[in-house]
């Protein structure tokens, strides 16, 4: 009995164009509720959400028993953060802050069993092999994950060719917010420049053969990313859309009853 197939590493590799959105709000529940909505994939935040790795495996828990494909965002590329998502049963890491291939390339050896990589074999304690359920867990594991590596800084701009050339590495993954505020536009994604060089970077992701994503609110900022090759894009932040749709709900009535008290 081999690995679970991830389904979205194959789904993207056949060159399926798949949405997603973000899940910051650390919460099962919520999670749950998310994914009934029919996105092709959530992921989980445990870079700037209040996530930690229990919360991550209760989130990724419903998520699968909801049969929604699931990505965890780590907050860095620390090989012992790697080691316990891959535990708890993660399958598609996206992993912050990549400037370099010598850093993709350790990033990818993480993931990894010997002789591939250094992953700590570890699989009878591990959720991921359904606790020594799964008998061929540890010779099957390596071929079903999917590594997204995020490039959000000028340095990782610079190193985007020589980050392509390392074949354990899926794809990339282009951060606007932060980018921009590397080039020195804080706050303003959709600068030109900033903009041309997420396009750009697309474009290059794409025709290296690598899956390319990106994350914006802005449909037309979204529907440029589409035309340049983003094929895992990220279009909705569930906090943004919890506090947007609840402030709307509260504008609505408060200014009914004003409008009636004048």
């Amino acid at each position: 009995m081999p690995a679970p197939q991830n389904t979205l590493k194959h789904r993207l590799q056949a060159g399926e164009t798949l949405i997603g959105c973000w899940l910051g709000m650390a919460e099962p529940y919520l999670a749950e509720i998310s994914a009934t909505a029919g996105f092709d994939w959530l992921l989980i935040d445990g870079e700037h959400a209040p996530n930690d790795i229990r919360s991550m495996a209760a989130q990724l828990t419903v998520l699968e028993a909801s049969g929604a494909s699931t990505v965890i965002r780590l907050p860095d590329d620390d090989p012992a953060k790697i080691k316990q998502a891959l535990d708890i049963g993660a399958q598609t890491l996206l992993i912050p802050m990549v400037e370099s291939a010598e850093q993709a390339e350790r990033t990818y050896r993480a993931t990894r069993y010997p002789p591939l990589g250094f992953r700590g074999v570890g699989s009878a304690l591990a959720r991921a092999s359904k606790f020594a359920a799964i008998p061929d867990y540890l010779t099957t594991a390596d071929s079903q994950i999917c590594l997204l590596t995020q490039v959000e800084s000028r340095a990782g701009l610079e190193a985007l060719d020589s980050i392509l050339t390392i074949d354990g590495v899926d794809g990339v993954f282009i951060g606007p917010s932060d980018l921009a505020a590397d080039m020195g536009h804080i706050g303003k994604p959709s600068e030109p420049v900033v903009k041309e060089a997420v396009l750009d970077a697309l474009r290059r992701i794409r025709a290296a053969g690598k899956i390319a994503g990106v994350l914006s609110l802005d449909p037309v900022y979204i529907a440029d990313c589409r035309t340049a090759g983003a094929d895992f894009l990220g279009v909705g932040i569930d906090v943004t859309l919890f506090a947007s749709a609840m402030r709307a709900h509260a504008r609505k009535y408060k200014t009914d009853v004003e409008a009636t008290e004048a």
